[in-house]
């Protein structure tokens, strides 16, 4: 009785398959990393943008109004009007000494600039400047 070899089967044009397969990994992979560095781009800008906002607002001769556009108009200018939607401006007296607080919320981009709407929401607090003597 004659042993029969065992042979692979003829693997001919898989070299094509495997580069798409892996390519379309890769590239999937590539922008996921790209959108969620985009995301989080987006949240510093609104953030930084609220902070500015708060500081401009606590100042002794500006209004909480002043604060609020300024505010829209820093994320306007960096990333678009579509991202300054909801901006709160307040007094708080929560940190033992009254301060201004600027509320922003903006949409979380995950497609591109296409988002979740409301669903980042960002927060700074300054201290008011007060003129007092002394």
């Amino acid at each position: 009785m004659a042993r029969r070899e065992w042979k692979p089967a003829d693997e001919r044009g898989s070299s094509p398959v495997e580069f798409v397969l892996v390519g379309a990994l890769l590239t999937a992979l590539t922008l996921a990393v790209l959108q969620l560095g985009f995301a989080v781009y987006v949240r510093n800008v609104v953030h930084d943008a609220a902070v500015e906002g708060a500081h401009h607002a606590a100042l002794a001769d500006t209004s909480l109004s002043e604060g609020a556009a300024r505010t829209e108009q820093v994320i306007a200018r960096a990333v678009g009007t579509d991202f300054a939607e909801d901006v709160a401006v307040g007094e708080s007296g929560s940190l033992w000494h009254p301060t201004v607080v600027v509320r922003v919320r903006a949409t979380l981009p995950v497609i591109g600039l296409i988002g979740i709407p409301y669903a980042m929401e960002v927060e700074a607090h300054a201290p008011v400047e007060t003129l007092g003597e002394g």
